[in-house]
């Protein structure tokens, strides 16, 4: 790849200089605003939403996410319409996307119709000005706000029509490889992710030493087990607690992947839940008690807490009466355990299942002899640190991969490298994939027009 044979200076933030024969234009030139709602027909449109991963249809019906009381201000976005978040922009983990599809989104964003410009080409540019937040210069406000009459006068630097199409069809090509390559990674990832579950599985039901006798444990996807391990209820483990009035404390969260973490206040990527400025309600969670998110026990989203802090009013709390609490913790968050909290979660659809503590009391739990607990975490934390160390390698491999397309994406859309003579071949076009988790969570908390234009 080569720089282009001349550029001019141009009065840009981001960007000092564009290739000489380039045209610096304002997006009022391309952009025309849609104002259009969808009133009381909403229902005759999908409901799209912009995340991470662009603009994606929002499954209604599975709860995810938030919604408002009714959608009359959504606005009528179109295949081929651009969509910008124009508030909370540093705070917001993707501000643009293209909409492949007709439907409807949020009246809180601003949605344009694009005349005379390759609509992709706008997508390219703008992605590399998000992924750097390089539109400061323009907010306003507490809520880091560009109005629309800013926006469409910001200039931007333009090429010809052909070298536009010769642009997105080279980033399509490389951004698709390192998609492909990325993809590739994360899959590996999963199955490293997916033999530490089985061995976590294999070890707290059959223990490690394959030559004991065993017995019919009365749980189908248990099987037998050791045949001088005993069961006990969950009840005679966990005690219910709940201690509160003390705002001052850390903030906690209970997910999936990790169990209990302090939360980070200041990420605002992982802080798309609301957090009320009063949290004197919020329950006490001390080192060594077991908490668990009840909406999400079927997920997995509980164990023992390695820190003290305070957490939603809505979860459960309970001290352990178990004399290994690190083996407890492996055990009870492996996939046998899951199965019985989802079965002890009541609700009609999944999402919103809500875990019974009576149900949950009554949870069968498969007991080691004391000495055998210590041998089985033993096992478990050795095998893990060699699965760890495999995955930071691959994650630092995804995140040299995913820095280069980044660092790609701007060079080429912003004209500080030239691609005109580069010969593309056919290829297959794959989208960036965004970890379902992680798309479910960015998913955009709604917001009314007032809301934006504070």
């Amino acid at each position: 790849m080569s720089v282009y044979e001349s550029y001019v200076a141009i009065p840009l933030p981001w960007l000092s200089q564009m290739p000489s024969h380039w045209t610096l234009l304002r997006n009022k030139n391309f952009l025309q605003e849609v104002k259009e709602t969808v009133g009381s027909d909403s229902v005759d449109y999908t409901l799209l939403s912009l995340t991470k991963n662009g603009i994606i249809p929002r499954d209604v019906a599975s709860g995810k996410g938030k919604f408002p009381k009714d959608f009359d201000t959504y606005k009528v976005i179109t295949s081929g319409d651009l969509a910008f978040c124009l508030f909370d922009i540093d705070e917001t983990p993707r501000t643009v996307g293209l909409s492949k599809q007709d439907g409807m989104l949020t009246g809180a964003y601003t949605v344009f119709h694009l005349n005379g410009i390759n609509s992709q080409f706008m997508t390219y540019y703008y992605l590399a000005l998000d992924n750097a937040k390089a539109l400061r210069p323009f907010y306003s406000g507490l809520r880091k706000t560009i109005k629309t009459n800013i926006f469409i006068g910001i200039k931007l630097p333009v090429p010809p029509r052909n070298e536009q199409d010769q642009i997105v069809r080279y980033l399509d090509w490389q951004v698709s490889k390192t998609n492909k390559l990325i993809s590739t990674l994360k899959k590996q990832i999963a199955l490293l992710k997916e033999h530490k579950q089985a061995i976590i599985n294999e070890a707290v039901t059959k223990g490690i030493d394959p030559n004991v006798s065993m017995k019919d444990s009365g749980v189908a996807w248990i099987g037998e087990i050791p045949a001088h391990w005993s069961i006990i209820k969950l009840r005679s483990i966990l005690k219910p607690v709940s201690v509160k009035n003390h705002p001052e404390m850390p903030l906690l969260s209970v997910v999936r992947e990790q169990g209990v973490i302090i939360r980070n206040v200041g990420d605002a990527e992982s802080n798309h839940n609301f957090i009320p400025d009063d949290l004197s309600n919020y329950k006490v969670v001390r080192e060594g008690q077991f908490a668990m998110n009840k909406m999400k026990a079927w997920q997995g989203s509980y164990g023992i807490s390695p820190c003290t802090g305070i957490a939603s009013p809505a979860y459960f709390v309970f001290d352990v009466n178990f004399p290994n609490s690190d083996y407890f913790h492996y055990a009870i968050r492996s996939k046998v355990y899951v199965n019985f909290f989802a079965q002890a979660s009541d609700g009609i659809r999944v999402g919103q299942w809500d875990l019974n503590m009576q149900k949950m009391k009554e949870i069968p739990f498969i007991v080691p002899p004391t000495p055998e607990q210590a041998d089985i975490f033993a096992y478990i934390s050795k095998a893990f640190m060699k699965i760890k160390k495999a995955i930071v390698a691959i994650e630092q491999e995804i995140a040299l991969l995913s820095e280069y397309r980044t660092r790609l994406i701007s060079d080429v859309a912003t004209g500080q490298i030239d691609v005109r003579g580069v010969e593309i071949p056919e290829f297959e076009y794959i989208a960036d994939e965004v970890d379902e988790a992680t798309d479910e969570e960015n998913l955009e908390v709604e917001e009314t027009e007032d809301e934006k234009n504070e």
